[in-house]
Protein backbone atom coordinates (compact mmCIF):
# COMPACT_ATOMS: atom_id res chain seq x y z
CA UNK A 1 0.00 0.00 0.00
CA UNK A 2 1.20 3.28 -0.71
CA UNK A 3 0.64 6.79 0.51
CA UNK A 4 0.52 8.67 -2.76
CA UNK A 5 -2.92 10.52 -3.46
CA UNK A 6 -4.83 8.95 -6.07
CA UNK A 7 -5.11 12.49 -8.25
CA UNK A 8 -2.32 14.22 -9.85
CA UNK A 9 -4.32 17.34 -10.25
CA UNK A 10 -2.68 19.83 -7.27
CA UNK A 11 -0.26 22.76 -8.15
CA UNK A 12 1.45 24.34 -5.86
CA UNK A 13 3.56 27.81 -5.10
CA UNK A 14 6.24 28.23 -2.64
CA UNK A 15 4.84 32.31 -1.25
CA UNK A 16 7.29 32.70 0.88
CA UNK A 17 10.71 30.30 1.62
CA UNK A 18 11.65 30.28 5.05
CA UNK A 19 15.05 30.26 7.18
CA UNK A 20 16.65 29.43 10.70
CA UNK A 21 20.22 28.56 11.74
CA UNK A 22 18.99 26.99 14.84
CA UNK A 23 15.79 27.65 17.27
CA UNK A 24 16.25 31.06 16.87
CA UNK A 25 16.35 34.57 16.62
CA UNK A 26 15.70 35.12 13.07
CA UNK A 27 12.85 32.66 11.85
CA UNK A 28 10.85 32.44 9.10
CA UNK A 29 8.28 29.73 7.89
CA UNK A 30 8.03 28.29 4.32
CA UNK A 31 4.40 29.31 3.51
CA UNK A 32 2.43 27.60 0.48
CA UNK A 33 -0.46 27.55 -1.61
CA UNK A 34 -1.98 24.46 -3.06
CA UNK A 35 -4.75 24.66 -5.92
CA UNK A 36 -6.58 21.78 -6.59
CA UNK A 37 -9.83 22.57 -8.47
CA UNK A 38 -11.86 24.31 -5.96
CA UNK A 39 -9.82 23.43 -2.92
CA UNK A 40 -7.56 26.42 -2.45
CA UNK A 41 -5.19 25.63 0.58
CA UNK A 42 -2.11 27.43 2.35
CA UNK A 43 0.21 24.78 4.14
CA UNK A 44 1.91 26.83 7.41
CA UNK A 45 1.03 30.24 8.02
CA UNK A 46 3.56 30.87 10.15
CA UNK A 47 6.48 33.56 11.39
CA UNK A 48 7.43 35.90 8.23
CA UNK A 49 8.76 39.22 8.60
CA UNK A 50 5.55 40.84 7.21
CA UNK A 51 1.85 39.31 6.55
CA UNK A 52 3.01 41.23 2.75
CA UNK A 53 5.19 38.40 2.59
CA UNK A 54 2.28 36.15 2.45
CA UNK A 55 -0.38 37.66 1.46
CA UNK A 56 1.71 39.65 -1.42
CA UNK A 57 2.68 36.28 -3.75
CA UNK A 58 -0.86 34.97 -3.15
CA UNK A 59 -2.53 38.51 -4.44
CA UNK A 60 -0.06 37.83 -7.26
CA UNK A 61 -2.00 34.87 -7.99
CA UNK A 62 -5.19 36.31 -7.92
CA UNK A 63 -5.95 34.90 -4.89
CA UNK A 64 -7.24 36.24 -1.60
CA UNK A 65 -7.33 35.76 2.16
CA UNK A 66 -10.93 35.29 1.92
CA UNK A 67 -10.35 33.22 -0.98
CA UNK A 68 -8.25 30.33 0.59
CA UNK A 69 -10.60 27.33 1.98
CA UNK A 70 -8.40 25.28 3.87
CA UNK A 71 -5.48 25.74 5.92
CA UNK A 72 -3.28 22.94 6.96
CA UNK A 73 -0.76 23.23 10.02
CA UNK A 74 2.07 20.39 9.92
CA UNK A 75 2.43 21.02 14.06
CA UNK A 76 1.39 23.56 16.55
CA UNK A 77 5.08 25.76 17.07
CA UNK A 78 4.61 29.68 16.53
CA UNK A 79 6.40 29.43 13.57
CA UNK A 80 4.73 27.54 11.55
CA UNK A 81 1.11 28.84 12.98
CA UNK A 82 1.59 32.64 13.81
CA UNK A 83 -0.22 34.10 10.68
CA UNK A 84 -2.98 31.02 10.58
CA UNK A 85 -5.52 34.30 11.66
CA UNK A 86 -5.00 35.41 8.40
CA UNK A 87 -7.63 32.96 7.00
CA UNK A 88 -10.69 33.72 8.69
CA UNK A 89 -13.43 31.61 5.97
CA UNK A 90 -10.94 28.61 5.72
CA UNK A 91 -11.16 25.25 7.51
CA UNK A 92 -7.90 24.63 9.42
CA UNK A 93 -6.53 20.77 9.76
CA UNK A 94 -4.46 19.63 12.10
CA UNK A 95 -3.11 16.26 13.43
CA UNK A 96 -5.81 15.01 15.35
CA UNK A 97 -9.54 17.66 13.98
CA UNK A 98 -10.37 20.28 11.71
CA UNK A 99 -11.88 23.59 12.94
CA UNK A 100 -14.50 25.68 11.11
CA UNK A 101 -15.73 28.97 12.90
CA UNK A 102 -17.47 27.41 15.85
CA UNK A 103 -17.09 23.66 14.84
CA UNK A 104 -14.34 21.38 16.14
CA UNK A 105 -14.71 17.86 14.30
CA UNK A 106 -12.47 15.55 15.40
CA UNK A 107 -11.00 13.05 12.73
CA UNK A 108 -7.20 11.27 12.82
CA UNK A 109 -5.34 13.34 10.32
CA UNK A 110 -3.61 9.80 9.05
CA UNK A 111 -5.03 9.29 5.24
CA UNK A 112 -7.58 12.12 5.54
CA UNK A 113 -8.01 13.22 1.96
CA UNK A 114 -8.92 17.05 1.20
CA UNK A 115 -9.82 15.95 -2.25
CA UNK A 116 -8.30 12.78 -4.38
CA UNK A 117 -4.64 14.68 -4.82
CA UNK A 118 -4.52 16.39 -1.03
CA UNK A 119 -3.73 13.40 1.65
CA UNK A 120 -2.50 13.75 5.16
CA UNK A 121 -0.32 11.35 6.60
CA UNK A 122 1.15 11.27 10.62
CA UNK A 123 5.18 11.86 10.47
CA UNK A 124 6.04 12.55 14.00
CA UNK A 125 9.55 13.45 14.91
CA UNK A 126 10.02 16.70 15.19
CA UNK A 127 6.85 16.70 17.30
CA UNK A 128 4.43 13.84 18.64
CA UNK A 129 1.71 15.47 16.47
CA UNK A 130 3.45 15.98 13.27
CA UNK A 131 1.56 15.49 9.65
CA UNK A 132 2.48 15.94 6.52
CA UNK A 133 0.15 16.88 3.09
CA UNK A 134 1.37 14.96 0.27
CA UNK A 135 0.03 16.78 -2.59
CA UNK A 136 -0.32 14.66 -6.37
CA UNK A 137 0.98 17.27 -9.04
CA UNK A 138 1.24 16.23 -12.92
CA UNK A 139 5.32 16.13 -11.81
CA UNK A 140 4.86 13.71 -8.98
CA UNK A 141 3.58 13.58 -5.39
CA UNK A 142 4.93 16.51 -3.25
CA UNK A 143 5.25 16.85 0.48
CA UNK A 144 4.92 19.51 2.63
CA UNK A 145 6.44 18.32 5.59
CA UNK A 146 6.85 21.33 8.06
CA UNK A 147 9.76 20.47 10.33
CA UNK A 148 10.40 16.99 9.93
CA UNK A 149 13.67 18.59 7.65
CA UNK A 150 14.01 22.27 8.58
CA UNK A 151 15.40 22.88 5.22
CA UNK A 152 17.31 20.82 2.51
CA UNK A 153 19.97 19.77 4.93
CA UNK A 154 18.35 18.17 7.60
CA UNK A 155 19.40 18.96 9.96
CA UNK A 156 20.06 15.39 10.22
CA UNK A 157 19.66 15.61 14.66
CA UNK A 158 16.98 17.51 15.40
CA UNK A 159 17.77 19.45 18.29
CA UNK A 160 14.22 19.61 19.51
CA UNK A 161 13.14 16.18 18.14
CA UNK A 162 12.18 13.70 21.17
CA UNK A 163 12.79 11.12 19.75
CA UNK A 164 15.48 10.55 16.89
CA UNK A 165 14.12 7.37 16.15
CA UNK A 166 11.10 8.08 15.08
CA UNK A 167 11.99 11.32 13.54
CA UNK A 168 14.04 8.97 10.94
CA UNK A 169 11.26 6.24 10.23
CA UNK A 170 9.10 9.08 9.32
CA UNK A 171 11.24 10.62 7.07
CA UNK A 172 12.05 7.21 5.44
CA UNK A 173 8.03 6.59 4.71
CA UNK A 174 8.01 10.50 3.08
CA UNK A 175 11.23 9.37 1.06
CA UNK A 176 9.24 6.40 -0.33
CA UNK A 177 6.36 8.43 -1.76
CA UNK A 178 7.73 12.22 -2.58
CA UNK A 179 9.14 13.60 -5.62
CA UNK A 180 9.87 16.99 -3.94
CA UNK A 181 9.94 17.80 -0.50
CA UNK A 182 8.74 21.31 0.62
CA UNK A 183 10.16 21.49 4.39
CA UNK A 184 9.67 24.36 7.23
CA UNK A 185 12.23 26.58 6.94
CA UNK A 186 13.82 26.35 3.36
CA UNK A 187 13.30 25.81 -0.28
CA UNK A 188 11.94 22.79 -1.89
CA UNK A 189 14.45 19.92 -2.93
CA UNK A 190 14.26 16.53 -3.94
CA UNK A 191 13.72 13.68 -2.41
CA UNK A 192 16.98 11.34 -3.28
CA UNK A 193 18.43 8.82 -1.40
CA UNK A 194 21.00 11.69 -0.12
CA UNK A 195 18.21 13.04 1.13
CA UNK A 196 18.96 13.09 5.29
CA UNK A 197 17.14 10.71 6.78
Amino acid sequence: MTDAPAGRSAAYTILTTGYTLSTGPGVAATVSYIRDGDHHVIVDPGMVAGRDRILGPLAALGVSAEDITDVVLSHHHPDNTMNVGLFGHARIHDHKAIYENDQWTDRDAEGHELTPSLRLIRTPGHSAEDITLLAGTAEGVTAFVGDLWWRPDGPVQDPVSPDQAVLRASRRRVLATAATIVPGHGPAFPATQDTPH
